[in-house]
Formats: C-alpha cells, sequence, structure tokens
C-alpha cells in the first residue's frame, strides 16, 4: 500500500499501476534469478524494463491488429529474457506488468511520468537483484537465453504457445469492441502451464473463483457507504496478501479490478465483464493449449515418416 501510494502520490493517481510493477518485480527479484551470470542478470532486467516502457504504449497507438503483432514481440521478449529458468515462475510478474501497463494506458505527460517511474523501479530492482542473487553460480551468459531458443524444446514451445494465447486473445476481445481485454490475457497467462496437463484444474478455478470474488465485491460494493468504494481495491490486497492458495488469490484480485471499472461501466457491466473474459481466457487457453500440442505431435511424425 505504502509503495503504490507514493507512486501516486509522483507520478500520479493514473500511473498508481506503475507502483503495483514495480513492487511485484522487486518481491520477486529478491529471491528469484534469471539462470544466468548476476552481472548479465541485469541486462535482463534492462531489457524487460525497456518492454515495460515501449511495448503498452506502442500497441495502444495502433489498431487491434497491429498490435496482436506489437504483443506477440514484446510477450516473447519477456518470456526469454525473464523465464529461462522456468522454475521460478518470473514470467507471471513481468508479464503481467506489461498487461496492467497495456490496460491502464496513459499518454502525454502522464507516459513521460510513467517512464520516469518505471526508471526508477528498473534501478531499484537492479540493486536488489544484485545484492542478493550476487553469489550465484551460473556460467550461462545472456546470450544463451537466445542461443538456447529452440522450437523443438519443451521450454521454447511454452514461450511461442503463451505468447500467442495471451495476444490473439486481447485481439479477440478487442475486435469485438470489449473493453479490458488486458482481463482476459492475464486469465490466459495465469492458465497456461508449462505442462498442459496442469491448465485444466487452473483453468476451473481462475473460472469459478472469479464468480466468487465478484459476488464477494458485489456485496461490499451495495453494502458500503461510496465514501468506502475506493478502499475495496486496499481489502482485496490485503485478502491476496493472505491467501496462501491460487483460488482465493483469485477471487480478492478481483476486487481491485472491479473497483476500478465499477466506477467507468458501472458495478453490474464491470462485474459481467470480468466474470465473462475470465471464463473466456480460461476456456480459450485450454483449448488452443491442447490444439497447439496436437499440432506439434503432428508435426514431429511427419518428420519421423519423412526420415
Amino acid at each position: 500500500v505504502a509503495v503504490v501510494s507514493l507512486y501516486s502520490k509522483f507520478i500520479g493517481n493514473d500511473n498508481s499501476v506503475v507502483g503495483v510493477t514495480v513492487l511485484l518485480a522487486v518481491l520477486v527479484l529478491r529471491q528469484a534469478d534469471f539462470g544466468i551470470r548476476t552481472t548479465h542478470g541485469l541486462a535482463s532486467i534492462a531489457g524487460i524494463y525497456a518492454i515495460l516502457m515501449a511495448g503498452p504504449r506502442l500497441a495502444n497507438m495502433v489498431s487491434p491488429v497491429p498490435a496482436f503483432f506489437v504483443n506477440v514481440v514484446c510477450i516473447m521478449l519477456l518470456m526469454i529474457l525473464g523465464c529461462h529458468n522456468v522454475i521460478m515462475y518470473n514470467h507471471s510478474t513481468f508479464v503481467l506488468g506489461y498487461l496492467l501497463l497495456f490496460g491502464y494506458d496513459v499518454s502525454g505527460h502522464a507516459y513521460i511520468l510513467r517512464m520516469e517511474g518505471l526508471l526508477v523501479g528498473m534501478i531499484l530492482c537492479m540493486i536488489i537483484f544484485y545484492k542478493n542473487q550476487k553469489n550465484r553460480p551460473y556460467r550461462r551468459k545472456f546470450s544463451h537465453l537466445f542461443q538456447e531458443f529452440n522450437i523443438h524444446s519443451a521450454r521454447s514451445r511454452w514461450y511461442i504457445k503463451l505468447t500467442f494465447i495471451v495476444s490473439s486473445a486481447m485481439l479477440i476481445m478487442s475486435l469485438l469492441g470489449l473493453p479490458r481485454a488486458m482481463w482476459a490475457g492475464i486469465a490466459c497467462m495465469s492458465v497456461c502451464l508449462p505442462f498442459t496437463g496442469d491448465c485444466n484444474e487452473r483453468a476451473e478455478k481462475r473460472g469459478m473463483f472469479n464468480i466468487v470474488g465478484s459476488l464477494l465485491f458485489v456485496v461490499l460494493y451495495l453494502a458500503l457507504p461510496e465514501s468506502m468504494y475506493p478502499y475495496i481495491g486496499m481489502i482485496g490486497g490485503i485478502g491476496v496478501g493472505y491467501s496462501a492458495g491460487y483460488a482465493w488469490q483469485t477471487a480478492f484480485n478481483t476486487f481491485g479490478a472491479l473497483s476500478i471499472a465499477a466506477g467507468l461501466f458501472g458495478m453490474k457491466n464491470a462485474v459481467l465483464l470480468r466474470i465473462g473474459a475470465n471464463i473466456f481466457g480460461s476456456v480459450y487457453t485450454v483449448i488452443c493449449s491442447k490444439g497447439l500440442d496436437r499440432l506439434a505431435q503432428m508435426s514431429e511424425q511427419r518428420k519421423k515418416i519423412t526420415a
């Protein structure tokens, strides 16, 4: 709360999402690494923040189809730069940050302030990362992140799968003229796990507990006076912090998103949009993931036959 409040004070309420993005990155980088030398990891952090500064703004400046290609390039680079060590699950932080910045876009002077806030966050992340990770014994270099990309490896295929599913889901939402396309993208990112067999359970929890969280939000929205509405998001943040499991984290995460959207679209429309976007993203991910796996298997079988 303190970090987000400070960011909002210095770079504006429209840029409070920058505080969320930086805070999540700090919490991850104090413990996680990139699977490469620590000094080279600093280059990854610089690359990640450069994408966060430029990518979301560029994607919002163009129509949905060109934006799809911008998102594909940016999300793929975030995966390569930030998730080489798959077990660390770093992508969930950096891709989430990208999607939040994409969804809560700003322009003009507010964008300049956003870049300054992200630059400060980048420096902070570099300092904390180097201090905590400097004794890691990795031999891989920054260049290995790209050299080891191989379309036949499970890790690289997961990169491609997640990138395509997230970007195409947002494209569909945009072409349909629906707001908050990043909600579907976040749902896809959350459900698209490295192992396809794990996606079904995650999709069920994502859909079900978004409904639970939305209903809880409605109760609070109707029970609390209007002056308390800004604090509903804070209540959700506290709930996420005290939730050990994915299901209830998903439920409480709805509070912050809906507290903003309700002021823009009305409470009823915001809730329906939130539930619809997450169910769509979850189902779409499961279908696409299985379909892409099937295509990969068919391709491998054809190569064996021709060989």
